[in-house]
């Protein structure tokens, strides 16, 4: 069946159940996602290091990958830096070489793992010096997101420890919070923080900020403009992702995302390849968010792809959310509201179901072709001889960070 036709047929159903089409669509023309530097380059597991041919060798090349990206979704216009493996001379040229690819500097994202001296951690280490050396690495990228003209400071530590009586839980957080109330002061008033927690690894015994509550309570100490940023794979298994969602929605604190999906115990599976349901369930908290307030809540992937094509691995976790959200924007509110007061528990539920089961991908298709994408990205990518021409360019390229 061709896209027109499989488009045709949806609308119809939808139209006669009541579906207000237009807006769907206007609403999923207007949704944004962020992808990062990081997920173009060669990265690793702790075992070993892929290699691909055609990887980007420098911040410049990562532009150009992200410009495909963007280019065949029609909703992907910034691109997250990682600092110093984004490092360049001058940030203004970097700058004017994403826009002139039709793109921004997104997120800001600080490294504060890879140093020998981060061994003990970073801005919570018992070192003075090394707080010191945390902070002005912080105050940095302060100015780099000054220089580049992004307005997200997005910070995830490392830090915790190893042992039982290896050092003071509320010392390390007082440490914590001293650094970060001097790199808060620092930032211009149009720039936010983002805080992001994750519950174990590299640390063992125990991380610095294990979870939202952890994150959330530093945040308030810090002000308004420090929010929190929830990765979908910083999670114990049996965490209710939705629910942190609506809680950190309602205390207005919830600042972004990094998209990605795990099995186990890590982070950098393609979002939405192995529980689709649960990032359906949270666009139906985040579609619902989106009509009772303005809160601006940045949508950004955080994968890096070991053993798949990195551009084709992006395409289709971009495509992955757009499904995701266009199924949320199909429940039926008034009825959900309806069912949930009358105690109707699995005529509510039903109505969640029926919006996951309806096949969006021509309607999806449908909205990139309109922005100026692809129907289908990631076949699009495969014969426009873009991957051929950059392997023939560049040939091995370099590692995205310390792979």
């Amino acid at each position: 069946m061709t896209t027109r036709r499989a488009y045709g047929d949806l609308a119809r159903r939808l139209e006669d159940g009541g579906v207000d089409l237009a807006s769907v669509e206007e609403r999923l023309s207007v949704q944004r996602v962020e992808t990062p530097s990081w997920g173009y380059g060669d990265t690793g597991t702790r075992f070993a290091v892929f290699s691909q041919l055609g990887v980007p060798r420098d911040p410049f090349e990562k532009m150009a990958d992200a410009a495909q990206v963007h280019g065949l979704t029609g909703v992907c216009p910034s691109v997250a830096v990682h600092i110093p493996w984004d490092r360049v001379d001058d940030y203004g040229e970097l700058r004017g070489h994403a826009e002139s690819l039709g793109l921004r500097i997104g997120a800001v994202n600080p490294n504060l793992f890879q140093e020998p001296e981060y061994k003990l951690g970073s801005v919570c280490n018992p070192d003075p010096a090394v707080r010191r050396k945390a902070t002005d690495h912080l105050l940095e990228c302060v100015e780099i997101a000054g220089k580049t003209g992004s307005d997200v400071l997005s910070l995830w530590f490392a830090d915790g420890t190893n042992y039982a009586g290896q050092d003071s839980f509320t010392e390390r957080r007082h440490r914590m919070v001293e650094c970060l109330e001097e790199v808060y002061a620092a930032m211009p008033e149009n720039v936010r923080m983002l805080l992001e927690y994750k519950p174990y690894e590299p640390a063992f015994y125990h991380t610095d900020l294990a979870d939202w509550g952890a994150a959330m309570t530093v945040a308030q100490r810090l002000g308004e403009r420090a929010q929190i940023l929830v990765d979908l794979g910083h999670h114990a298994k049996e965490v209710n992702i939705e629910y942190v969602v609506a809680l950190l929605l309602e205390e207005e604190r919830l600042g972004g995302f990094h998209f990605n999906n795990r099995k186990y115990g890590d982070d950098d599976l393609i979002v939405g390849s192995v529980n689709p349901f649960e990032l359906f369930l949270i666009f139906v908290e985040l579609a619902e968010a989106e009509e009772r307030s303005g809160t601006r809540i940045d949508y950004m992937i955080d994968q890096t792809h070991n053993i798949e094509p990195k551009i084709e691995a992006m395409l289709l976790s971009v495509m992955n959310l757009q499904e995701a959200y266009a199924k949320a924007l199909l429940v039926d509110r008034a009825k959900l509201a309806q069912a949930r007061h009358s105690g109707d528990v699995l005529g509510a539920h039903r109505l969640l179901l029926d919006a996951y089961a309806t096949d969006v991908r021509p309607l999806c298709a449908r909205v990139r072709e309109s922005l100026g994408g692809a129907s289908d990205p990631v076949e699009a990518f495969k014969h426009s001889g873009y991957a051929e021409k950059v392997a023939e360019e560049r040939g091995e390229g370099a590692g995205a960070g310390w792979g």
